[in-house]
């Protein structure tokens, strides 16, 4: 079981991953604030995101949808978390590339990205927390067809340090399914508690 040996400080000139911005700007009253947050160094030139985030439905013949979901220790909360695969897009790779290479390396499955009702394979632009940092994403909505020969055994593709399980929830369930993992200890990624935060509203206004 992962756990945290120690924490630091972390000097500017030791980060890979990230770094910290000092943003000065004027308010609405051109008075001039300044402002701190961080920043990934992954995104590639030219490209105007960060990564994705895979809603992978799996449909099983007479049974209903499940969301796949994967758990994932993450040392800045010191909790295995709740999460949808994502990840991460390489130089050139468009959303629904990165999509369904990352569904595959993370969970074994092949996919295929699908348009959502009225609108493209991705998402409109989100961001994470703009408030502490710039990273952003698309959701892509990812197809699973559990009668594809390549998704009767799926065999991951992590790298060394990744340590993935992957379950699956049905999408009816998801709310009720996010508030047991909590009571169990485990953190709820923020992706997944507002999809499942979607369908209860669409439950209670009837949308659903």
């Amino acid at each position: 079981m992962s756990k945290i040996i120690s924490q630091e400080p972390l000097m500017i000139r030791d980060a890979k991953w990230v770094r910290l911005v000092k943003t000065t700007y004027l308010d609405p009253n051109g008075v001039e604030r300044t402002w701190e947050s961080s920043e990934r160094c992954t995104r590639p030139a030219g490209v105007d995101f960060d990564g994705v985030g895979i809603i992978a439905v799996l449909e099983k013949p007479g049974a209903p949808p499940e969301l796949l979901l994967q758990k994932q220790y993450r040392p800045p909360i010191g909790k295995t978390c709740v999460e949808i695969p994502a990840g991460l897009v390489d130089a050139g790779e468009s959303p629904e590339e990165c999509a369904v290479r990352e569904l595959f390396e993370e969970t074994g499955y092949h996919g295929v990205a699908v348009p959502a009702e009225d609108a493209g394979e991705k998402s409109c632009l989100m961001f994470n927390d703009p408030g502490m940092c710039n990273t952003n994403l698309h959701f892509v909505h990812v197809k699973i067809d559990l009668t594809d020969e390549r998704n009767q055994n799926p065999k991951q593709q992590l790298e060394e340090n990744e340590f993935i399980e992957v379950f699956t929830v049905p999408l009816k369930d998801l709310y009720k399914e996010c508030r047991k993992l909590e009571k169990e200890g485990y953190g709820i990624d923020a992706r997944v508690g507002s999809l499942a935060e979607g369908f209860e509203v669409a439950k209670k206004w009837k949308f659903l």
